[in-house]
């Protein structure tokens, strides 16, 4: 298939998707943003009411790593279980496999852009005003989403061999959570566990970074966000040539389980 048609199949499927979910609701769209409002509502509660943090600005501290986290947790549990999720259709015919992963994680893409917007809109209300440095959001958001194609193709395929996977996954999700410095700032961690977490954890670097670019909290570290990117571009092209050599295997699989 050629790659122009992979894409084009990709975002039909994923739009798609999107139509028929909203189509459940009676909010519809609403949806979208109200989950994550609601999600850091709770958390706001809890951290800045009942713990009583002191942070000045905590909702917008708070709400600048949440937004990324949720954006890689529902795109990778949703591409986790999007392709045992087509079995009907897999049984049917031939199609590349990689698509189903692709278009999950598309759809959440899309469901995740008005979100943004809620983020920058917040940003504005707590003072924060567009910078130059604000360009560093848009790499860091490529990065972030070939972390989310990479990890989410790989969980799709192994769901596929071992399916009580989906459950470690969504409690890998739930640790991740709690050591990527969503809730606290990881700078104030002591060392050397700061750098072993902003090293070895892309997402608390992905959250200390977004953190730094929206609030000014200072610079990013550039030649760890290529390389990150470099890491992720690589698993990608790897997890792709898997897909392709093992489409049949992977079909024999889901139909048969």
């Amino acid at each position: 298939m050629k790659i122009l048609d992979f894409i084009i199949l990709v975002d039909t499927k994923a739009k798609m998707t999107l139509k028929a979910e909203t189509a459940k609701l009676y909010l519809s769209f609403l949806w979208w943003l109200i989950e994550p409002v609601l999600f850091v509502a709770v958390f706001y509660f809890v951290f800045s009411v009942l713990l009583g943090t002191r942070e000045a600005d905590f909702l917008l501290f708070l709400l600048s790593a949440k937004v990324p986290y949720m954006w890689f947790s529902k795109a990778v549990n949703n591409a986790a279980g999007s392709i045992t999720g087509s079995r009907g259709l897999i049984s049917q015919i031939d199609i590349p496999k990689a698509i189903f992963p692709y278009a999950a994680i598309q759809a959440t893409a899309y469901k995740e852009i008005p979100v943004f917007f809620l983020l920058f809109g917040t940003c504005l209300y707590f003072g924060y005003m567009p910078q130059l440095s604000w360009l560093w959001i848009i790499p860091l958001v490529i990065t972030l989403y070939l972390m989310i194609l990479a990890v989410g193709m790989l969980a799709a395929i192994l769901v596929c061999y071992v399916e009580d996977l989906r459950m470690l996954i969504n409690m890998a999700m739930t640790f991740l959570m709690f050591v990527s410095g969503v809730f606290f700032d990881i700078r104030n961690i002591r060392e050397p566990v700061q750098t072993y977490l902003l090293t070895y954890n892309p997402m608390a670097f992905f959250c200390d970074s977004f953190r730094s670019v929206l609030m000014n909290k200072g610079t990013i570290d550039v030649s760890h966000l290529f390389t990150l990117a470099a890491i992720f571009l690589s698993m990608i092209v790897l997890l792709h040539w898997i897909y392709r050599h093992m489409s049949r295997a992977i079909a024999a699989r889901v139909v048969n389980s």
